[in-house]
């Protein structure tokens, strides 16, 4: 292998998929900016599901809003729960119940209607996912998926699908935090930005 050719190559993979999100998902992620602070507005809450790389992502991204992303912009935290984090909820939920169930679990407990779920996946076929997606619709909670590749199951069960432009499981989870960033950024903008 060449090493030197190969990180060029990752490279403009990366900057090619980062390009044709602007293209194809400019509007989708302004939707879901509009969904955040219509939640954060309505004193409802923000919950995240995924698994591996897309279970740090829900973490990262819960971190964003409940502590800040931009450091310009002074504001109370915004209610955000990874649903990622509580190991012994996910032990005790994958020996009694089911891996396939512990995130529903947790979403029939904490959520509401009027509550948002973020549910990651970047293959849109995580079976503990499409589960949780069917729990938050009971709960009557709007659901954004980020997802890849052809949006697999979860791209017609979720609200809003952002579908990463990209077969590549990196590309794919670059994609979703630098959706991510932009989407908690703006949210913070439109909440706290004139205030």
């Amino acid at each position: 292998m060449n090493a030197k050719k190969f990180i060029i190559d990752s490279l403009n993979e990366s900057a090619e998929t980062k390009l044709n999100i602007k293209e194809k998902l400019t509007e989708e992620i302004l939707r879901a900016v509009d969904l955040l602070v219509k939640c954060f507005q309505g004193n409802n809450k923000l919950l995240l599901c995924g698994n591996g790389g897309s279970a740090a992502d829900c973490q990262h991204i819960a971190t964003e809003l409940v502590i800040r992303l931009s450091h310009h912009i002074q504001r109370p935290a915004l209610p955000a729960i990874a649903l990622t984090t509580d190991t012994s909820n996910l032990t005790a939920g994958g020996n009694d119940i089911g891996f396939e169930n512990v995130f529903a679990r947790s979403i029939e407990g904490l959520g509401n209607k009027g509550d948002v779920l973020l549910a990651i996946s970047t293959s849109g076929n995580s079976p503990n996912v499409v589960k949780a997606v069917e729990m938050a619709h009971k709960k009557e909670m709007t659901v954004i998926g980020f997802l890849g590749g052809n949006g697999g199951k979860l791209a017609s069960l979720v609200d809003l699908p952002i579908i990463i432009p990209s077969n590549n499981t990196q590309r794919i989870q670059e994609g979703h935090i630098t959706v991510a960033h932009i989407v908690c950024e703006l949210t913070e903008n439109k909440l706290f930005a004139d205030k």
